[in-house]
């Protein structure tokens, strides 16, 4: 009797990258939460921000973890968004939420160069 076959399991780099994107997800989602609550119109900028960098670390996330072959370029793509989400919190630096995502952001957009690059 044959035994099933398993996928192999992920690469540390790979894990380390969807392990960046799942944090940094969950805490943009926070900081969305956040902004609403705060109101105003400056928010609005760093909202869109969030909410761009919440789909593409989700999706990036997804796409590692199910070794598409599309993940390499989808990981250049999430980088990008987490830049620009970096510094879009960065536009309010009195504020611990604002701060601990823009680092998950950065965090998150070197593991995915990383992976773009390992993947490449």
């Amino acid at each position: 009797m044959q035994q099933p076959q398993t996928a192999t399991a992920l690469s540390k780099e790979m894990q380390d990258c969807v392990e960046a994107c799942m944090s940094c997800h969950s805490i943009c989602e926070e900081t969305m939460s956040s902004c609403l609550q705060m109101g105003g119109q400056a928010q609005m900028q760093i909202m869109r921000a969030l909410m761009d960098c919440t789909e593409m670390t989700r999706i990036c996330a997804d796409m590692t973890m199910r070794r598409s072959p599309m993940a390499a370029e989808m990981c250049r793509m999430c980088a990008k968004a987490c830049d620009m989400c970096a510094e879009a919190c960065m536009a309010m630096p009195e504020d611990p939420q604002m701060m601990r995502c823009a680092e998950a952001c950065r965090r998150c957009a070197e593991m995915c160069r990383t992976m773009a690059g390992a993947a490449a």
